[in-house]
């Protein structure tokens, strides 16, 4: 309605100079006002590099059948637009810039090392840049990094240069991971990504877990960045993508998906929120307090079409839990279609293994 009135504010100038292009005008702004009061269905599309637009869900914290939020990586002419740093600073001479870090600390005399290198000469704090308490105590438990790896990359916050840590990792009952880790030595920027190894499955995975006891509020979780996550007793109902990758608990894993949601949707807890908003989310959050305090028992599951999420076992054998339950199932087309996996083609690749495989 305010591009409406924008665009009504100079109609009466543009019929006298170009009555054709004020007709055309007319008629646009007849279908707008069709859009503003309703009467006509219509997609809204908003594009924010800088991700600081929003769009009300009114199911909140349910999902919502009509929206959809993805996320991508800003080109670098969006990080120029924004006033982010694009390449690297140069010296007067055109040599890169000395990083700080890397220079002798005026009051202590012992030369600073950049941020995140001990990753490299230890492995197992390779992998603390983004959350090192959580990741390497839920991963190393399982088996310690053989090798720490890394290549060159560019920082997401500021686009500058920086270096990315990944190590290999079998987990029993699983599979093998990937865990990457990325620090910018320029803005400080840190990030932790949990990816899986090896070849895509056949089949998706579901794993549904009955919450009984403080025992299963501990267990590990592993939930990748393609697993779907719910909680029917809460209404509640994650897509794929939402949270990234990451490595947690089954109670860590129910409090990020709340902070993340009262993050997401903070400002309508205000002043000037609607009364029934407010008890709606005052109601979720004592059944919340509930669930974790195990006054009743619930139901986490797990919906990963890839198969690279993990619920830990109770019990030497997986088959042995009976609050575990692990079903594969057969991915639809439309699963398939949001993974890129209907368009891909490996035949070449296959080819030239097979013949080198047979020399």
């Amino acid at each position: 309605m305010r591009a409406v009135e924008e665009l009504q504010a100079l109609q009466d100038e543009r019929k006298k100079a170009d009555p054709q292009k004020a007709e055309a005008i007319d008629q646009f702004l007849i279908k707008l006002r069709s859009l503003g009061s309703g009467e006509a269905a219509f997609t809204f599309v908003l594009d924010d590099p800088a991700g600081n637009s929003f769009i009300e869900n009114p199911h909140a914290p349910s999902s919502d059948a009509l929206l959809s939020v993805s996320f991508y990586e800003r080109t670098s002419e969006q990080q120029a637009a924004l006033g982010f740093l694009v390449d690297p600073p140069t010296g007067e001479s055109g040599g890169p810039l000395q990083n700080a870090s890397t220079v002798e600390a005026n009051s202590g005399g012992l030369p600073k090392v950049p941020h995140g290198s001990v990753g490299a000469v230890a492995g197992r704090r390779a992998i603390a840049q983004g959350n090192p308490d959580e990741i390497a105590a839920a991963l190393c438990r399982y088996t310690a990094p053989e090798e720490v790896d890394t290549l060159p990359s560019t920082c997401g916050a500021c686009g500058a240069a920086c270096v990315t840590r990944f190590f290999a990792t079998k987990i029993p009952y699983f599979r093998e991971v990937i865990v990457m880790a990325a620090s910018c030595d320029l803005c400080g920027y840190c990030n932790s990504e949990l990816k899986p190894g090896g070849e895509i499955p056949a089949k998706g995975k579901k794993i549904t877990l009955h919450v009984q006891n403080v025992k299963d509020l501990s267990r590990d979780v592993i939930k990748s960045d393609s697993a779907a996550v719910k909680v029917p007793e809460l209404e509640l109902e994650l897509s794929m993508g939402t949270l990234g990758g990451i490595v947690t608990t089954v109670e860590g894993l129910i409090v990020k998906i709340c902070e993340a949601l009262e993050r997401v949707h903070g400002f309508q807890l205000g002043d000037s929120t609607n009364e029934w908003k407010k008890k709606k989310w005052d109601d979720f959050q004592q059944r919340l307090s509930k669930l974790l305090s195990l006054q009743e028992p619930w139901t986490l599951i797990i919906d990963d079409a890839l198969a690279a999420s993990f619920v830990a076992p109770a019990t030497d054998l997986i088959e042995d839990d009976s609050q575990l339950l692990i079903e594969d199932y057969e991915r639809s087309w439309e699963q398939n279609e949001e993974l890129g996996l209907n368009d891909m083609d490996t035949s070449s690749a296959d080819i030239a293994y097979n013949m080198t495989s047979t020399e």
